[in-house]
């Protein structure tokens, strides 16, 4: 069964924007005649992923990110289906994932990023036994050590990640884990609660088009990550949805910018009450969450960010910044001290080249929307 889409199913009516794809990658990702290859349209040299086309090169994604070489640039178009798996990209030439599209609904405005994706990959691991939290990973994109750099542009497009291992009163489970690495999503969707998404240490992740679950400080993290017309949504309210160890005098954070930020469909009454999460809090007295032209539903505490355990206040040294936040949640005057709520003008030093220092090589900036 296609466990997100459950959910996701209820999204669309609260999600009005339409939706993206790529017009280098369409082509590939497209389902085929039985009678045509169904790498028509792809790169060279791709790869394909089925658990059932008895025509695929691997029948497990793991199997087909091992045999790459070292060198060149490597696609794999993922066939619909189910993979029960964790993978793990250490090498540093560039990847790409291509999640496999119906022709019929690809093109559909009406539905969301996740509703015409046709992958799913997922595991079950949580924090137990010994276990850290990055050894969770549905997904880990890093260097086999943090000596050097792993992968310079990693992209995956219409792929849903989850652990379902998670729910509300379990220990953390992630979905993403990228560490040492630059890694682009689109259309992707990432369902877990405790801590589902991960930028690392040296990490700079971008999604865009996408959907993540999440319940306590599920977008965290020391690198920078920017989140571009996403949803979060949120499943319970644990800690705050941003939780992040900043350093003094870089951009190290998580930036969300023209999105929306709601109560799961699939959240549980008693946990996800008006007015109940936390857009973040500081996991260090360097912590940075900005928040840009987003909407808020509800669901969004009036004070917005909150201390970490133990913890009285909000510390001085945190940047915690929103501009044009907008919705029921959206109302900044009863915001905690410590949060800066920017201007125009301000709000201009907050883009994404400011915040990555230049224009990202490894985003896909012709990704577009329908």
């Amino acid at each position: 069964m296609k466990r997100i889409a459950v959910a996701l199913v209820v999204l669309v009516g609260l999600v009005s924007r339409n939706y993206g794809l790529s017009p280098t990658y369409t082509a590939c990702q497209l389902q085929k005649p039985a009678a045509a290859s169904p790498l028509t349209g792809c790169p060279e040299g791709t790869l394909f992923v089925s658990p059932t086309d008895s025509r695929a090169d691997f029948t497990s994604v793991q199997e087909a990110v091992l045999s790459l070489p070292e060198s060149g640039d490597a696609t794999i178009l993922i066939g619909e289906g189910e993979y029960f798996e964790m993978v793990n990209v250490t090498r540093s030439a560039p990847v790409t994932l291509l999640g496999q599209l119906d022709p019929e609904t690809a093109f559909d405005p009406a539905g969301n990023a996740s509703q015409r994706n046709l992958v799913q990959i997922w595991n079950n691991i949580y924090v137990k036994d010994g276990l850290t939290d990055e050894e969770t990973a549905t997904l880990t994109v890093a260097p086999p050590s943090g000596v050097q750099f792993g992968n310079v542009n990693f992209r995956a497009y219409n792929i849903d990640f989850e652990n379902r291992a998670a729910n509300y009163s379990i220990s953390q489970a992630l979905v993403t884990s990228v560490m040492y690495a630059n890694a682009s999503f689109y259309g992707c969707a990432f369902a877990s609660y405790q801590d589902t998404w991960y930028t690392g240490h040296g990490a700079s992740t971008y999604a865009v088009d996408s959907i993540i679950y999440g319940q306590t400080d599920y977008l965290f993290g020391f690198g920078t990550a920017w989140f571009q017309s996403v949803t979060l949504a949120n499943r319970a309210c644990g800690g705050g949805i941003t939780a992040w160890q900043g350093t003094n005098g870089t951009r190290y954070g998580a930036y969300i910018a023209d999105s929306r930020i709601m109560r799961s469909p699939d959240a549980n009454a008693t946990t996800v009450t008006d007015y109940s999460c936390f857009l973040g809090r500081d996991w260090n007295p360097e912590a940075v969450a900005v928040y840009l032209r987003n909407y808020m539903d509800e669901s969004i505490q009036p004070a917005g960010f909150t201390p970490w355990d133990g913890e009285t206040t909000v510390p001085n040294t945190t940047y915690y910044a929103e501009f044009d936040s907008y919705g029921p949640g959206g109302n900044t005057s009863a915001r905690v001290p410590q949060d800066h709520i920017l201007t125009a003008v301000q709000a201009q030093n907050f883009t994404l080249e400011d915040v990555f220092y230049g224009t990202p090589a490894w985003i896909d900036f012709e990704y577009e929307y329908l």
